[in-house]
């Protein structure tokens, strides 16, 4: 029976795999078949994955950024997990059914591919913080079935999370879920088992892809897949490396709702723990997504005025609408009426309240589920505050004996970011590639991401 691992290396291009810096996947590459492909819009870690999974673009699965306007909760919600978000109300199948179509009796296995609480796979792994009623946050992961949790954490010990995500972000993330999978392959034997890596979107954004860390990051990703390999191959696995997207060097962020707020479109509510965006009775506002950014209008009537204010920003490549949705396969309810399309070298950040209003309290937290918008300078420390390292040493420390502290360490300084995603790649050579076997090539250069897998279940051994 066929055995076959999908390895996700986020941020993998042809130009760092051919960088000098990464010689077991290089090697791997020129014996197989290299590819590259065409990512969605936005090219983000949500959509491109479930145009992988549902073999669909994102006008039929939904997944129209790594979040959205929630219209029935009047809420923007981000990075939620569920497949029935993607699962076209149970009209679509995806590749882990259409596996369990071909190879009725062969396990699946999705470890750390979004769409995972609950998701398709028969072995599902995912990062999963613990949530504690004081306040606190904790490290760790949930699995389906639950045993397969007391497994893993007695084998690779806890997930480190705060090295998955966060200023912390680094290699150990990586190899906890490298080794996870080889555990996995070992001991459950999946017949279709797809991974994800994330190393190399850490330091791409903080530094930039041509940066000497951008290097140093390469380098470390290829040992945890020359590891990874050289342990499916000796179990019996063929192996299909993706990637989502690449990601490019940026000077300048756009603050679109900033200047809604200025228009008096956008409307904040003055909390007590600072100024919330209020997107129920807002007139107009942005979920802002690295470089796209899907724009919400309550009523047709401001739709021209929501334009003007944004046609005078600098930065802003495109402003979609209409058909041109349909163009880039986002028409679906979940879309905004418009949606912005970051010139090269500008990112969008999320920041709506006017310099005359206080920051909401997560503003300078870790906080992805609050934040009405993706934010990357939460992979930094404030660089302007002193001591910081030893102030969070006593804040972490107090944290564990259970006193709440607000862990404010992140910065609203947007030129610390040096590298975003989303946009259309410059050039192929720094968007996305697919490496593995001739017979699972879906296409020549340049096929849609939609079509990544389409040969898994296609190929005939």
């Amino acid at each position: 029976m066929e055995r076959i691992l999908v390895l996700n290396l986020v941020g993998l291009t042809p130009k760092i795999l051919h960088s000098g810096k990464m010689p077991a996947l290089e090697a791997y590459a020129s014996a197989q078949t290299e590819r590259t492909m065409t990512p969605p819009l936005p090219a983000v870690t949500c959509t491109a994955q479930a145009d992988m999974l549902m073999g669909v673009p994102a006008s039929k699965h939904g997944a129209v950024g790594n979040g959205w306007y929630f219209k029935d909760l009047a809420e923007v919600w981000s990075w939620r997990q569920s497949c029935h978000l993607i699962d076209g109300g149970g009209s679509l199948d995806s590749i882990f059914e259409r596996w369990k179509q071909k190879y009725p009796e062969s396990l699946t296995a999705q470890i750390f591919w979004w769409w995972n609480l609950p998701g398709f796979a028969d072995l599902c792994v995912t990062p999963r913080p613990t949530y504690y009623a004081d306040g606190r946050k904790g490290p760790d992961f949930h699995t389906s079935p639950p045993e397969l949790h007391t497994e893993l954490k007695n084998t690779l010990g806890d997930f480190p999370l705060f090295q998955f995500w966060g200023p912390g972000a680094g290699i150990a993330s990586t190899r906890w879920i490298a080794e996870a999978t080889c555990h996995i392959l070992a001991e459950h034997k999946p017949g279709l088992a797809l991974a994800y890596l994330p190393h190399l979107d850490y330091d791409l954004q903080r530094f930039g892809p041509d940066s000497s860390e951008a290097l140093q990051a390469a380098e470390a990703l290829d040992h945890e897949f020359d590891r990874l390999h050289q342990s499916a191959i000796a179990f019996g696995y063929r192996i299909v490396v993706v990637s989502e997207y690449g990601i490019e060097s940026v000077k300048q962020a756009v603050l679109p709702n900033r200047a809604l707020r200025d228009a008096k479109l956008l409307q904040v509510h003055a909390a007590q723990n600072g100024s919330l965006l209020d997107p129920g009775n807002s007139k107009a506002f942005c979920v802002c997504d690295h470089q796209i950014a899907h724009v919400y209008i309550a009523d047709d009537k401001d739709l021209e005025a929501t334009k003007k204010v944004l046609q005078k920003l600098n930065g802003i490549d495109r402003i979609l609408e209409n058909n041109e949705l349909a163009e880039f396969g986002l028409a679906h309810e979940r879309s905004g009426q418009l949606v912005l399309i970051a010139k090269k070298d500008f990112w969008f950040a999320y920041p709506y309240w006017s310099e005359l209003e206080p920051e909401p309290d997560f503003a300078r937290t870790i906080d992805i589920h609050k934040k009405p918008g993706y934010d990357p300078l939460e992979l930094f420390l404030d660089p302007e505050k002193l001591m910081l390292k030893p102030r969070l040493a006593l804040k972490l420390l107090g944290k564990k004996l259970g006193f709440r502290t607000l862990m404010n360490v992140v910065s609203l300084d947007t030129s610390l970011v040096k590298g975003s995603h989303g946009r259309p790649p410059s050039s192929p050579a720094e968007g996305p590639i697919w490496i593995g076997p001739e017979d699972l090539v879906p296409g020549a250069d340049g096929f849609a991401m939609t079509e990544a897998l389409s040969r898994l279940t296609a190929s005939q051994v």
